[in-house]
């Protein structure tokens, strides 16, 4: 049974990776079809691609994703807002954190 608890819980940083990226996807959609609405969507692109990269790389995911994490803090402000940190910032912190200290427990 804990076993099985271990395989699911590991699974919670990238499900949140993936529902990050389609959350900063919908920002796309204020702009027009074409060459702008791709430009809003490579944010998305580089996250989801980052994620591929460094799915069985756990350590260096959460390094990652904790860097960027702060960095949006830095280059948006969010620090000035609550909820701004909080749709923003926490949920790559909060990823990379679960990425580095969660342990695969396949290895």
């Amino acid at each position: 049974m804990k076993n099985k608890i271990k395989k699911q819980i590991i699974w919670i940083p990238r499900i949140l990776i993936i529902l990050y990226a389609l959350f900063l996807s919908i920002f796309a959609l204020d702009t027009q079809f074409g060459l702008g609405f791709f430009m809003h969507l490579i944010p998305s692109f580089i996250l989801l691609a980052v994620l591929i990269f460094t799915w069985k790389k756990q350590k260096l995911a959460g390094i990652i994703f904790a860097i960027f994490g702060v960095a949006t803090i830095i280059f948006y402000n969010t620090y000035l807002g609550i909820l701004n940190f909080s749709m923003i910032s926490l949920p790559p912190i909060l990823a990379g954190i679960l990425f580095y200290f969660l342990k695969n427990p396949k290895h």
